[in-house]
């Protein structure tokens, strides 16, 4: 799907057909619509690809006039009442006079700028306008971190009152999820510092401020997802062991329970064999059985003092 969108009087605005210094929003594009844009402003066939691979990482690339920059986007996906973090690619194309975006799905980021919430933007001003994005993205990042934190935090206070498999499913998920974003911001980091080197795509003096900003929540983003994702690993490090031990502890249980519920029976087993002697009295075995179960209740009350 093919939209068009371009400042007007200050605020970003949909507009019918597409106009030098509008923004091109294409989201899971056809091969129709695909076609037709390569041929209007001579795209590289390859630019789309790149941008379509849900598995393409963070990078640039020039052919001709135009110019690649692939970032890679926060999104939340649903299973149930699992939430788990994830990352996709988005394409932004430079042309002479426009710049279009691609994507496979919409996202909250293209809607926050195609719906008018990211205000001083102007699509006209081609870098700029790609550096709003890139701190949009940033500042997502940040956020998605922020409320993983809050998951890890209260799946880790339910994780100690029981040892359920579920939370630690989901505490596997927030791990792969931290890491998933560790990686693809380290991506997007080198891509930014491509671009502020200046030979990839040209900047402004107006422009620099804004690119250290971007720069700056980026690497912030790195290290809060390496530290989120170093005390988790520590958390579930410590639970493993909580898990081992508790264990051990079943184990010990039950094999003194077992040790002894085998003296009355070795008892009645020995007093039932073809011996000589006077048989074992009738009320010998459940005063037996009695005290074994005596001895078991009282090892239970004493859990803490047990071997």
């Amino acid at each position: 799907m093919l939209s068009y969108y371009k400042t007007i009087d200050g605020h970003i605005s949909p507009i019918p057909n597409c106009e030098p210094g509008c923004w091109i929003n294409c989201v899971a594009p056809d091969d129709e619509e695909i076609n037709s844009l390569i041929a209007d402003y001579q795209i590289e066939p390859d630019f789309f690809r790149a941008a379509m691979d849900e598995e393409e990482s963070s990078h640039i690339d020039c052919e001709d006039e135009n110019t690649l920059i692939i970032i890679d986007m926060p999104v939340i996906e649903k299973a149930g009442k699992n939430i788990t973090y994830t990352t996709t690619p988005l394409g932004i194309i430079l042309t002479e006079k426009n710049v279009i975006t691609v994507s496979t799905k919409e996202n909250p980021v293209i809607n926050e700028f195609s719906e008018g919430v990211v205000k001083g933007v102007q699509t006209n001003l081609k870098t700029r306008f790609v550096l709003h994005f890139m701190l949009r993205v940033a500042t997502r990042y940040l956020q998605y971190l922020k409320q993983i934190d809050k998951i890890s935090n209260f799946v880790e206070k339910e994780l100690r009152k029981s040892m359920k498999n579920s939370e630690l499913i989901q505490l596997l998920d927030i791990e792969k999820s931290l890491v998933y974003f560790s990686s693809s911001l380290k991506a997007n980091e080198t891509t930014i510092e491509k671009i502020m080197r200046g030979r990839v795509v040209k900047l402004y003096d107006e422009d620099q401020d804004l690119l250290e900003d971007v720069l700056i929540e980026v690497k912030q983003a790195i290290e809060m997802s390496n530290i989120y994702l170093n005390i988790l690993s520590g958390t579930m490090d410590a639970f493993a062991s909580v898990i081992s031990n508790n264990l051990n502890i079943v184990m010990k249980v039950l094999a003194s329970i077992t040790l002894l519920m085998a003296i009355p029976t070795v008892i009645s087993g020995l007093y039932g064999m073809n011996v000589t002697g006077a048989p074992l009295p009738f009320f010998w075995f459940p005063v037996c059985l009695a005290g074994a179960m005596m001895g078991i209740a009282y090892f239970i009350l004493r859990k803490k003092n047990m071997f």
